[in-house]
């Protein structure tokens, strides 16, 4: 008998549920006297070891890669708090007069405190979908021994619940290290002296608060071994979100680069190349309008939607106050691009400005233009007229360049608060006019913000940068340039913003004559060896390639875990801040420490799980 318990914790005078899905079932009651209550919710198992039962199981698996609890924004699927606004792609933004954005506002300035509330409910949302997996294990177990599936299907069962548990404890070491590895056995949820998620260490029978032994990558790898070796290239029953081959290929590489184990991820990575099965859209964009979900460059999405009876609920929650703060529907300006992602867009001769050519791309005095303090009534302002890569204005919103098919961005109008945030838009999470209604939700308090806009964990452009990177580091520069280009000229072909909204065929030129919003000129690497071929050795193309990332990846996510794996997070980021601090005064006097490279346990866990749970070093 499965039992879904309910916790509650009293914290800054606030209340959370900590709910124990053991099931799909979701309870949304809330009462101050239900500690007096019984379990509010049996489910047997018996009734749900068979074809059906195990496919609700895992379709609440799958659903917990939303990050959404409760239809909440706190724990985003796309990691923008702290993939890109912890790192130095974008500004939590909004205003700090806002409450949401008091706490996020501390992860912002690396003021980590344990009991920030950001941290407990992420801690959740991951652990709840490790247990959604768990219990989907157990069930297609029983299933199994009782006959009512066969071993063929259990094998896919068992790789599909495998690999998103894998995800969900990569998501966790991404953000703590030091975690605790939950599996099958654990089947008491919050039982008296027992930790929640109570697991072993991965080196075999100790208690999970044996931290010594290290992070639990051999666990995390062996979930997806298993689903590499049974899985299909091609989805079961052609549903597109489901896990693949290809899937936990990808993240089994991504396992291995933070391990820095290249070579190993380098044999993945050219399996998916070489498969066949996936390339780059053509046009940039694509990959972040509902129109192009699930396109040739997917390797893995997140599935959202909207207008399905859910409220909203299952549309992409995590990001619904990520857009411009005007338009009379919009909310609620947070999410806001830095000027040092801006810059980092700046070309010359149609490159970019590496160290390596004797550029710095964030030297002071040389921003790329923007409207700071200047009114949308004023119609004098001009955009920057500079050389820069298009992908700056699928990435940026920013003043007198069509947003998307919505107009030209009218700069102040749209943002919240100048001074606090800048004068930038976030655009890769947003919605076209042409969508709304139909990808947005239509009713409800979430009409016109949650939409049905997938979020990439991966995509293909990612496996050809990840394969660059191994190349560089097997000194294979010739292909390591190779697979940038490729990147690059997609960029050069596809991407660019034409005047009026109007979507660039490749052509650079609209239906109606409409001519590029900017002045964009990017170009591929040339391979003549000369002063602007930077893979002429390691050090100059690891350069090059880490600065492709950061312009292909802007907004989405990656950026913090990129500068983690690579060792320069604390030296990036104390660059940025010194810098950034002088125009922004949410920053002024924030400073990265050693121990901000993993965030603080958050201590409503640890008391919950006494004795076993221990803190990070240095918090």
């Amino acid at each position: 008998m499965i039992i879904i318990e309910k916790y509650i914790s009293l914290k800054a005078h606030k209340k959370f549920f900590f709910v124990v899905l053991a099931t799909t079932l979701i309870s949304n009651s809330c009462t101050e006297d239900f500690l007096t209550k019984n379990p509010q919710g049996v489910v047997f198992e018996e009734n749900l070891a068979n074809e059906e039962g195990i496919e609700g199981l895992l379709i609440g698996a799958y659903g917990s890669l939303h990050g959404n609890l409760w239809g909440t924004w706190q724990s985003p699927g796309s990691n923008w708090y702290y993939g890109s606004a912890f790192a130095d792609d974008a500004y939590m933004g909004a205003t700090q007069l806002d409450e949401a954005v008091i706490l996020l506002n501390e992860i912002e300035r690396y003021n980590l405190q344990a009991s920030n509330d950001y941290y407990d409910l992420r801690w959740i949302a991951l652990y709840d979908g490790i247990m959604r997996c768990n219990h989907s294990l157990r069930i297609i177990q029983l299933a199994l021994d009782r006959g009512s599936i066969t071993e063929g299907q259990s094998k896919q069962y068992f790789a599909e619940a495998l690999f998103i548990r894998a995800y969900f404890h990569l998501e966790a070491i991404k953000m703590w290290d030091y975690i605790p590895y939950s599996d099958e056995t654990v089947t008491d949820g919050l039982a008296e002296n027992h930790p929640p998620n109570h697991s072993v260490a991965n080196s075999g029978d100790l208690p999970w608060s044996a931290f010594s032994e290290g992070i639990p990558w051999e666990r995390v790898e062996e979930d997806l071994s298993y689903a590499i070796e049974n899985l299909n290239t091609n989805s079961r029953d052609g549903a597109i979100g489901r896990a693949t081959k290809h899937k936990a290929q990808a993240i089994m590489a991504k396992v291995k680069m933070f391990q820095g184990k290249y070579s190993e991820a380098s044999g993945l990575l050219n399996a998916i190349i070489g498969s066949g099965d996936f390339g780059l859209a053509r046009d940039f964009h694509e990959n972040f309008r509902v129109s192009g979900d699930n396109n040739i460059e997917s390797i893995f999405q997140i599935q959202y939607s909207v207008n399905d009876g859910s409220v909203g609920n299952l549309g992409n929650v995590g990001d619904f106050m990520n857009y411009p703060y005007g338009n009379g529907m919009w909310c609620c300006g947070f999410f806001q691009p830095s000027q040092n992602l801006v810059n980092a867009f700046k070309t010359q001769s149609g490159l970019p400005y590496l160290k390596s050519f004797g550029l710095d791309f964030n030297e002071a005095g040389d921003d790329v233009k923007n409207d700071m303090g200047i009114s949308s009534d004023d119609s004098t302002y001009i955009p920057d007229t500079r050389e820069l890569d298009p992908r700056l204005d699928w990435t940026v919103g920013r003043r007198g360049i069509p947003y998307l098919d919505w107009g030209d961005h009218p700069g102040a109008l749209w943002i919240r608060d100048q001074a606090w945030g800048g004068p930038y838009s976030p655009i890769k999470n947003v919605y076209d006019k042409s969508e709304e209604g139909q990808y947005t939700q239509a009713t409800g308090w979430k009409a016109g913000l949650s939409n049905a806009n997938n979020y990439s964990i991966i995509r293909y452009a990612d496996i050809l940068l990840m394969a660059a990177e191994c190349a560089v580091e097997n000194n294979d520069l010739d292909k390591a340039r190779e697979l940038v280009n490729r990147v690059r000229a997609r960029a050069r072909d596809g991407a660019w913003v034409l005047k009026n909204g109007v979507v660039d065929d490749g052509s650079h030129v609209g239906p109606n004559g409409e001519q590029p919003a900017a002045n964009y000129i990017i170009s591929e690497y040339p391979s003549d060896g000369g002063p602007l071929d930077p893979f002429t050795d390691q050090e100059s193309a690891t350069e090059a390639v880490r600065f492709e990332r950061r312009l292909e990846f802007g907004m989405e996510g990656h950026r913090f875990w990129d500068l983690k794996r690579w060792g320069i997070a604390k030296t990036t980021l104390n660059e940025y801040v010194k810098r950034e601090a002088h125009i922004r005064i949410l920053l002024e006097g924030a400073a990265f420490e050693d121990k901000h490279i993993r965030h603080p346990i958050p201590i409503r866990q640890i008391l919950l799980s006494e004795p076993y749970l221990k803190q990070n070093p240095g918090y």
